[in-house]
């Protein structure tokens, strides 16, 4: 099977392209300035001629589904949707936090926690088993305080992600370790959209919609307004 690969939840506008479990291109870039509108269809094409392929050659579309950037999971959505309608294509849904944490499984770590910044102090946040790699708690919108984790202190743990600068800040974790240049990445999706590839787990394109976790703050503060 031939997967093109999407993920737009963060700073990174990442695009991949698989066969089977093997990934054959990727094309991401991290940009503070958000460029997924800018940078998307471009780095589609280049992913697919890297890997010698055209769209009629593609057996699905896989998505990070989110939490993150409302906006660049907006654009992600829409092009994978795009896409899908435009070659009769499946939709796959994988959670962003996913994405992030393949490259850090049997590393000695009991725990791996993504923190995705999402403003103030704020971050979106699992737990994910360190040496399975998958994860086992709900995601959660979460605000750091010094006491955040504190029940697991007594864990292995390495927490990842752009959210982690300001967590090392002001936990006090001594078997803690963190890695801030982290970000959800397409490459990450591979494995998990194969095995729901494989049992024919796709999502409805029509109704399908990122996974926001809280509601875009741009709309509450237009409401105010209208209500004043």
């Amino acid at each position: 099977m031939k997967i093109l690969h999407i993920e737009t939840s963060s700073k990174n506008c990442s695009v991949a392209i698989s066969e089977d479990d093997k990934l054959l291109c990727l094309c991401e870039e991290v940009s503070d300035n958000y460029k997924q509108s800018e940078s998307l269809h471009t780095f589609v094409e280049w992913a697919l001629e890297g890997a010698k392929l055209s769209l009629k050659d593609l057996d699905a579309v896989s998505l990070g589904k989110g939490p993150g950037s409302y906006t660049g999971l907006r654009i992600g959505a829409a092009s994978a949707k795009g896409f899908c309608y435009g070659l009769n294509l499946p939709l796959i849904a994988i959670n962003s936090l996913d994405s992030m944490v393949e490259g850090f499984v049997n590393q000695g770590y009991e725990l791996i926690i993504p923190l995705i910044d999402a403003r103030r102090m704020e971050v979106y946040t699992a737990f994910f088993d360190g040496k399975s790699g998958e994860m086992i708690s709900e995601t959660q919108a979460k605000i750091l305080d010094e006491n955040s984790f504190s029940e697991l202190a007594d864990k292995k743990m390495l927490f990842i992600g752009d959210g982690t600068k300001k967590a090392q800040e002001i936990l006090n974790l001594p078997n803690a370790d963190f890695k801030s240049d982290i970000y959800p990445s397409a490459k990450g999706l591979i494995k998990k959209s194969v095995k729901k590839f494989n049992k024919k787990d796709f999502e409805n394109v029509a109704y399908f919609e990122p996974f926001y976790l809280k509601d875009f703050q741009g709309i509450k503060k237009a409401e105010r307004k209208k209500k004043s």
